[in-house]
């Protein structure tokens, strides 16, 4: 597993890393505790050291997991943990963006995750207004002053936010959504966070598993899953989901997809590898429900690089094919 220097502090973390809303809640289906632990575990052990999760996350249940998983561990100290905060229900907006929600939600995460300071912290898609604000991120580097946080960082929705959010003094990170149907970072954000030290964290490299080139025109997802959708509409009750592309077309540019990737990789290691190619992107962190996933997943990092040829040919099918059907804000 090759690392890569996270934010100013410049902590090695591996390049691959593992988003644990599977392992949370239900949105994703039903996930035991062994499974979560041995999922935990095949990541750890496959060379994965940075864990994304959130304090909603089956409301704290991911972060319990972890916590547990980590105290487990004799090497617990090379693992870097990543969170968020502000879409907890209790007290829920806009409350939860008083200095007081702020700490109680740090306190309630060191907790569950069992350390005494947490690695990053991070607004978790917080309303403009906030962002706008800042007193969310004064809040923030309080805690960070009184060491309950080693950094804070924004997980955004659009890179109008992203560019936002980068302007805040001390911020580590943003974690963005970045994947081969979702290439607008790439001449919006890639070159102002590099030259900020800021790490990016791409979350839905694999657009919610439609560039896993596992789904077909029929597949159905339970009422559970957060992809479950109305065909009459052809769109996901999620905005971000597979790049917000009509199911149906969405599928027939996976399928256009799997033509194009390399011999010996599948095509999740091919999209997980064409989002590494990119030296501004610090971690890419798949989920994972089991444990030969995040072992298949994390062997993306020592894959070789793709031709530049063949990005060009990507970047030529987004331009193309893919960017014009994208819809909401991006």
């Amino acid at each position: 597993m090759r690392t890569r220097p996270f934010g100013p502090a410049e902590v090695e973390v591996s390049e691959v890393g593992l988003g644990t809303w599977q392992l949370g809640g239900t949105e994703w289906g039903d996930v035991s505790d062994d499974q979560a632990l041995n999922t935990l575990a095949a990541a750890a052990d496959a060379g994965v050291t940075f864990f994304d999760t959130a304090d909603i996350y089956g409301m704290g249940r991911s972060e319990t997991l972890i916590g547990r998983f980590l105290k487990s561990r004799p090497d617990r100290e090379r693992f870097f943990v990543a969170t968020k905060l502000g879409r907890h229900p209790r007290p829920g907006w806009p409350a939860n963006f008083t200095r007081e929600a702020v700490r109680q939600h740090t306190e309630d995460s060191l907790r569950r995750l069992q350390v005494e300071a947490l690695d990053l912290t991070q607004t978790h898609c917080i309303p403009r207004e906030q962002m706008v604000s800042g007193e969310v991120f004064e809040y923030l580097r309080e805690l960070k002053r009184e060491g309950k946080i080693k950094g804070f960082g924004a997980s955004v929705e659009t890179m109008d936010e992203a560019l936002l959010c980068l302007e805040q003094e001390e911020i580590s990170s943003l974690q963005i959504i970045f994947n081969i149907f979702r290439q607008k970072p790439i001449d919006v954000l890639f070159e102002q966070a590099r030259a900020r030290r800021v790490a990016l964290i791409v979350r839905l490299p694999l657009a919610s598993g439609l560039l896993s080139g596992q789904l077909t025109r029929d597949a159905v997802f339970s009422e559970k899953d957060h992809r479950h959708f109305n065909r009459d509409g052809q769109y996901f009750n999620v905005g971000e989901t597979f790049a917000g592309l009509p199911f149906d077309r969405g599928v027939e540019l996976a399928d256009a997809l799997k033509a194009l990737t390399p011999s010996g990789m599948t095509m999740a290691q091919f999209a997980l590898r064409w989002c590494l190619d990119y030296d501004a992107v610090t971690t890419v962190i798949p989920g994972a429900k089991r444990p030969e996933q995040a072992r298949h997943n994390a062997a993306a990092s020592e894959l070789p690089r793709l031709p530049a040829g063949l990005h060009s040919q990507l970047r030529r099918f987004y331009d193309d094919e893919v960017a014009p059907l994208i819809r909401g804000p991006y």
